[in-house]
């Protein structure tokens, strides 16, 4: 005789499915855990010298860190407030050679080496936070632009008409139906940022900002693997958890259906 499924089978593979869905949204920061803890107990099994010590503490690691997270949100809430509305804005525009224009302006600042834009700030306005800030946007705004235009312009043309077709004004076209539908892939241009950001931030120790660069170059100059090391593994924890943290409120954020 052939089984049949019974009703029980379904809500099980559901919960396997959950489950399933668990293992791989902790697998991220499961793996930023096991490298934190091999570093640590890596270094505290080396004899560290002075100038070690006066980098390997929790002070100096935690006094780096807040600055590196501070540089990265920061420039994440200034591109957001700056890339968003510009994408919304050109999506609105008729003339077909203004998006164009305005992200090939957008692909030459990410374009430029980092280092070169802090270096040519410096030179013009000297050397601060504001410098490397001006470059984190710069280097890191066209994903979260390219990524709204594209949400808006991927909208089904026939749930505008519809909406117009309703009665609904221009301004409420684009917040209860274009925006909500583009949101997943602006907040896919915005885990990048993130990412962008995290990594660019390092450069900022170049104009005394500041960050887990201070870290990266100190093992660099004097020659120190476990002060390198330990930055490395700090910037990239940060950026994956970060990452892995914008990939949730991403689905979190995903309209039902989509």
């Amino acid at each position: 005789m052939t089984a049949v499924a019974t009703p029980a089978s379904a809500p099980s593979r559901r919960r396997s499915l959950t489950g399933v869905i668990g293992i791989r949204h902790l697998a991220t920061p499961a793996v930023v855990v096991v490298a934190l803890i091999a570093d640590y107990l890596w270094v505290h099994s080396l004899r560290l010298d002075s100038i070690e010590q006066r980098t390997l503490n929790s002070g100096y690691l935690v006094g780096r860190t807040a600055e590196h997270l501070k540089l990265t949100l920061v420039a994440t809430v200034l591109i957001m407030s700056i890339a968003v509305p510009l994408g919304v804005l050109i999506s609105r525009v008729r003339a077909r050679w203004v998006p164009p224009l305005v992200l090939g302006l957008a692909n030459v600042g990410q374009a430029t080496p980092a280092i070169g834009v802090l270096v040519l700030l410096t030179i013009t306005v000297g050397p601060g936070v504001g410098v490397a800030m001006t470059s984190l946007v710069a280097y890191s705004a066209l994903p979260v632009l390219r990524n709204t235009l594209i949400g808006i312009q991927q909208v089904d043309p026939t749930l505008i008409e519809a909406a117009r077709g309703m009665g609904m004004r221009p301004a409420q076209v684009l917040w209860r139906i274009e925006m909500p539908l583009a949101v997943p892939v602006v907040l896919a241009g915005l885990r990048t940022a993130l990412v962008f950001c995290v990594g660019v931030a390092t450069l900022a120790t170049f104009v005394n900002a500041g960050g887990l660069g201070d870290i990266i170059v100190n093992g660099i100059k004097l020659d120190r693997d476990p002060v390198l090391v330990t930055g490395s593994i700090l910037t990239a924890s940060i950026a994956l958890l970060l990452d892995w943290a914008g990939g949730l409120v991403e689905s979190a954020l995903r309209p039902k259906g989509t």
